[in-house]
């Protein structure tokens, strides 16, 4: 009996097909990154968020753009090691070993709005000389 060829695949399984396919497209460094934007978020906080925007992790650097240079003194002088723990503990498969800051163009996201308050009704509408009218409904 001749042995198999080497060359000669046999079926493959789905879940190694899914791998190489996401692997292709890019979809895990899509989920990554949306894990990324997440740990980033809760670490820094509102309304902080809406401010910055963070690029790729290039060398264990996560590259982060800042709407002004006043934030950009507060994350690099006083919540760097905070946030870099933050990430560290959220996101430990990407090892991000520094946080390097630059003042840029940020889209600023508007706050969630909040629902409005329903109107007061009025049961009876007033006039001015104090006689009540039922013009409130």
């Amino acid at each position: 009996m001749a042995s198999p060829s080497p060359k000669r695949r046999g079926p493959k399984a789905v879940s190694d097909i899914l791998s190489e396919l996401f692997a292709a497209k890019g979809f895990a460094r899509l989920g990554a990154a949306k894990a990324l934007e997440e740990a980033w978020n809760d670490a820094v906080g509102e309304p902080r968020c809406r401010l910055t925007k963070i690029g790729e992790v290039r060398r264990g650097i996560l590259n982060v753009t800042v709407a002004h240079s006043a934030l950009l003194e507060e994350l690099a002088a006083f919540e760097k090691p905070r946030l870099l723990k933050a990430l560290r503990e959220t996101v430990p498969d990407l090892s991000v070993l520094d946080i390097r800051f630059r003042v840029g163009p940020v889209i600023m996201t508007p706050p969630e709005p909040s629902k409005p308050e329903p109107p007061s009704r009025k049961p009876f509408g007033g006039t001015r000389d104090g006689k009540r009218t039922e013009e409130g409904f």
